[in-house]
């Protein structure tokens, strides 16, 4: 999971509780589901956050949400921006794969060193997350006082977003002291590099102009005249990406971390050839919650005064209605910097974790009957047992992986016709580059985890029962879900017949019949590879990992390895 660094002291003084020791806060931040991790050698609190609350990537943000369970702040803040001085126009010769711009000015914002390290963090954070790698949207903050901006029609001081060619123009990008071309920024410079797939396809790369010249080649880098010290005072910040709604929520978390620190935040208007906004945008949006619901989730009884106190103290606004049947229900009003509100369960889920969910009794449910391991969870514990008895350590891992570790890693294309090819059940708005689908296989799973035990003893050998599944239009669901047995043995001398007698002895104390026909998989060597076949159906793989794929895992010892459905065992 991702984390985020927040200094201790910082966090108490933006709170306005200098009085609470370390582990008060610890336990304090652990009833907002963000756990500690360890420190930094700076003795900064490394936190674990769950990655939809991108409005907790900052110390204010996390302040923020402390004063909220404190009783200290209540209900919703929406800062009063003032009118538009600076405006954003877009030229039609901006690339049509990064089309879109927005954007803010910063007021009298007091930048200290602790502020400088947050708000770089919180850029780099939405980044990782929101922003896909930059991908979806990138950041750009610059130094307000460095820009010249052309007058436009209505008198406001006018910057430009717009395409040129590679070489077409030159300026001093950060962390360099010779003026570079945008193509010579992505072959010759460390950022430049590291950015370069970004563009490099590109006809025309996205850039940003004042009056006085090029001084943004977004979604790279920054140009070292615009550079935020903390001697500067007021900000410009923009932000290009592929999707309005994406960069305008990221620029919505900037500013409200911004504000924090006391800064004012006004507007920037926003010109496309065919239409114009004003930025940023801090409308809110509204949720109906059924009052029924609530405390059905909770299991706990509350009257409607307490649902709107506990709204009020979790950052947002209820307002008790009927709906059309009489029932009682709330429209709760969700601030501009929350992202994460999708559904009346998200709403919910606050409440409740302003109630706090350790301050809940637990009872019995109100029913008559007595549960039981489902003969699906008895099968799966018995061979997890027998594969423990084997010599293999238990493992449980994300159920969602990317394309690349799926596929690319293991030398494998979907749709291809070997096992744990299937076609991938896909997230349409995945927060992060590395969670963008449901594994097909738990196999890279597993290589993952030995890739980064590399610095441990060998023998490893690892064994998962996981879930996995791929599209299947014959399901009613879309989608075809299963549970898979998975193992690796890595070790000097780790071969193909290693893990056919492990996988022997597994089938055999099942009763079921095993054969092992010789296969091609492009995972594994060929010759060295064969089908697991049980009582007649082909259900999986097994083999010595192919050279290639341990290279790609920085993995010097030999891999053996099989994987087959678990219902095979039934």
């Amino acid at each position: 999971m991702p984390t985020v660094d927040i200094d201790p002291d910082e966090l108490r003084e933006l709170t306005g509780s200098e009085e609470k020791g370390d582990e008060e806060l610890k336990d304090d931040l652990f009833g907002l589901g963000l756990e500690f991790e360890g420190r930094t050698e700076e003795g900064a609190f490394e936190l674990e956050f769950a990655p939809d609350r991108l409005d907790r990537l900052s110390v204010e943000g996390v302040a923020r949400s402390l004063r909220y369970q404190y009783g200290d702040a209540r209900g919703i803040h929406v800062p009063s921006p003032n009118s538009a001085e600076w405006t954003i126009e877009v030229d039609d010769s901006v690339p049509d794969e990064r089309p879109y711009v927005t954007g803010a000015v910063i007021r009298d914002v007091d930048l200290d060193d602790e502020a400088l390290e947050s708000l770089i963090q919180l850029q780099e954070k939405l980044h990782a997350t929101m922003g896909r790698k930059r991908a979806k949207g990138a950041i750009g903050i610059h130094d307000l006082t460095m820009l010249k901006g052309t007058a436009a029609t209505e008198g406001n001081p006018t910057i430009q977003y717009v395409g040129l060619e590679p070489d077409e123009d030159r300026f001093v990008p950060l962390d360099s002291d010779a003026e570079m071309t945008p193509a010579d920024v992505l072959e010759d410079h460390q950022t430049g590099q590291t950015y370069a797939d970004l563009v490099s396809e590109y006809e025309r790369y996205p850039a940003i102009y004042d009056d006085i010249g090029l001084f943004s080649f977004p979604p790279v880098i920054n140009g070292r005249r615009t550079e935020v010290s903390t001697d500067s005072r007021d900000l410009f910040v923009e932000m290009t990406g592929t999707d309005q709604w994406t960069i305008d929520k990221m620029l919505n978390i900037v500013c409200y971390a911004l504000s924090a620190r006391g800064a004012t935040i006004e507007e920037v208007n926003v010109e496309y050839p065919d239409h114009e906004v004003v930025r940023p945008d801090f409308a809110t949006k509204t949720k109906t919650v059924a009052h029924d619901r609530i405390e059905t989730i909770l299991g706990i009884g509350l009257d409607p005064e307490e649902v709107i106190d506990l709204a009020e103290r979790s950052g947002l606004e209820a307002d008790r209605e009927e709906n059309d049947a009489g029932d009682l229900v709330y429209e709760v009003t969700i601030p501009p910097y929350r992202v994460d509100v999708l559904h009346p369960l998200d709403v919910i889920d606050d409440l409740g974790r302003a109630y706090g969910f350790n301050d809940l009794d637990p009872r019995y449910p109100d029913v008559g009957t007595v549960g039981g391991r489902h003969e699906r969870s008895r099968l799966e514990r018995a061979a997890r047992e027998q594969l423990v008895g084997l010599g293999f350590e238990d493992l449980l891992n994300f159920h969602m992986i990317s394309e690349a570790e799926n596929y690319d890693r293991l030398d494998v294309l979907p749709g291809d016709d070997v096992y744990g090819a299937g076609e991938p059940a896909t997230i349409k708005e995945p927060y992060s580059e590395d969670f963008t689908m449901l594994r097909t296989w738990v196999m890279p799973s597993l290589l993952m985890v030995l890739e980064r035990n590399t610095h441990r003893a060998y023998p490893q050998n690892l064994a998962e029962i996981g879930f996995a599944a791929n599209v299947d239009e014959s399901e009613n669901t879309g989608v075809a879900e299963g549970r898979r047995v998975g193992a690796v043995l890595a070790h000097h001398e780790a071969g193909y017949e290693d893990a056919k007698a492990r996988l022997q002895a597994l089938t055999r104390n099942f009763g079921v019949d095993l054969k092992t026909p010789p296969t091609d998989h492009p995972t594994f060597i060929s010759g060295r590879t064969a089908a697991v076949v049980i009582d007649g159906e082909e259900v999986g793989v097994i083999g010595e990992v192919h050279p290639k794929v341990l290279v790609e895992h920085d993995l010097e010892v030999p891999v053996s390895a099989f994987e087959f459905d678990l219902e095979a065992l039934r």
